[in-house]
């Protein structure tokens, strides 16, 4: 590299002091800082037998300090990621090469849109983009993904010659609402009437608490541990995260953390983790130990609007997928990933799968636009 910066492939994020890594985050995306990535390494989510083996890319200047980053891992599968690649996988090894290794830019098991080019300045994107694409090319990796990226990286990817992609998820916007009211009264009123009866139901069925900071004990994270453990066996078949991980986000998180929990009399039986950004609440788990109507759509939705409007917050993402969000106020936006494959007929047969698909996606985008649950006019 010109200038005196240097390139390297490290073994883990923890292998940068926090405040280093955390220079080029500065609007202190949960899911992108030094905390959390470290936390799964720490937690042994990540890492050996896991196919997830950390391989962050830094960049450093003449004096050794990192100037670009990006945080990523080398893949032995597609697990974790929200961004389907399955068959692309398939098609590569039906004609006779290896999909696997791949290098995956992202927030692991986190499908959260938010910063992958971790840069002191947007000159340094193209380098560090250059640099993983020599990670792929000299070691023989097959690609490079940098999934749910923020739209504003577009154009450097982009610029550096990445396919691009799109998905959707749906978000709730905050236009200036008062109180969960004013956010009703923006709804049709079927819509709004079906909400209020489903937090009716929820509320008249449990006691439903508000924790985060020093006040979240370690019981609560027992219980949430269940909870966790259960939407995981039904969705993954293996939760993704391990019980530790739950104990040093608690403790280097934890003002950022923030659990709502539901208890029948004293004990709890459902709960949702969420993570507060500095303009986001970021909804990311939940489970329970015994179904409560309504109560999923209560602690995962319409608690983060209570929060959310009382804090100030500009939105609240509750996750990938899931279009019965739209009939509660979370609108359809596009999320975004960016591609680098190393063979050039394989690249051109996906860059024309992505042509076609991004087409579906977009006319879908603005087909859920249509339905939104607000007052027409």
């Amino acid at each position: 590299m010109s200038d005196g910066v240097t390139a390297e492939l490290l073994s883990k994020v923890s292998d940068i002091p926090a405040d280093q890594w955390d220079a080029l985050n500065p609007r202190g995306n949960p899911f992108v800082g030094h905390a959390f990535l470290s936390a799964l390494e720490e937690s042994g989510s990540v890492g050996p037998g896991t196919g997830w083996s950390p391989a962050p890319v830094i960049m450093r200047d003449a004096d050794g300090i990192p100037v670009a980053a990006l945080p990523a891992y080398l893949k032995t599968h597609s697990q974790g990621e929200y961004v389907f690649d399955h068959h692309w996988a398939d098609a590569f090894h039906r004609a006779g090469g290896q999909y696997y290794p791949k290098l995956q830019i992202a927030a692991p098991f986190s499908p959260v849109p938010g910063p992958r080019l971790l840069v002191r300045d947007p000159s340094m994107a193209l380098p560090i983009l250059r640099a993983a694409e020599a990670i792929v090319d000299q070691n023989g990796l097959s690609s490079a993904h940098a999934t749910f990226l923020e739209e504003a990286e577009l154009a450097q990817f982009r610029a550096a010659g990445w396919l691009t992609r799109v998905g959707t998820q749906f978000h709730w916007q905050n236009r200036d609402y008062g109180n969960f009211e004013d956010f009703l009264g923006a709804l049709s009123s079927r819509k709004r009437k079906a909400i209020r009866k489903e937090r009716a139901g929820a509320q008249d069925a449990v006691r439903i608490e508000q924790i985060s900071g020093a006040d979240i004990t370690p019981e609560h994270w027992d219980a949430f541990w269940i909870f966790y453990q259960d939407t995981g066996a039904r969705k993954w078949g293996t939760p993704y995260l391990t019980r530790a991980f739950f104990d040093i986000i608690g403790t280097k998180m934890r003002d950022s953390i923030l659990l709502f929990l539901a208890f029948d009399d004293e004990r709890p039986i459902a709960g949702a983790l969420n993570f507060v950004g500095p303009d986001c609440l970021y909804g990311r788990y939940w489970g329970c130990t015994r179904d409560v109507p309504f109560l999923h759509f209560e602690l995962c939705y319409y608690q983060a609007i209570d929060y959310a409007i009382a804090h100030h917050l500009a939105r609240v993402e509750a996750g990938a997928q899931g279009a019965h969000k739209l009939a509660r106020g979370y609108e359809a936006v596009p999320t975004y990933s960016a591609h680098y494959i190393a063979n050039e007929g394989f690249r051109a047969a996906v860059a024309d799968f992505l042509e076609r698909e991004t087409e579906a996606m977009e006319r879908e985008i603005e087909f859920l636009g249509e339905m939104a649950p607000f007052k027409k006019g």
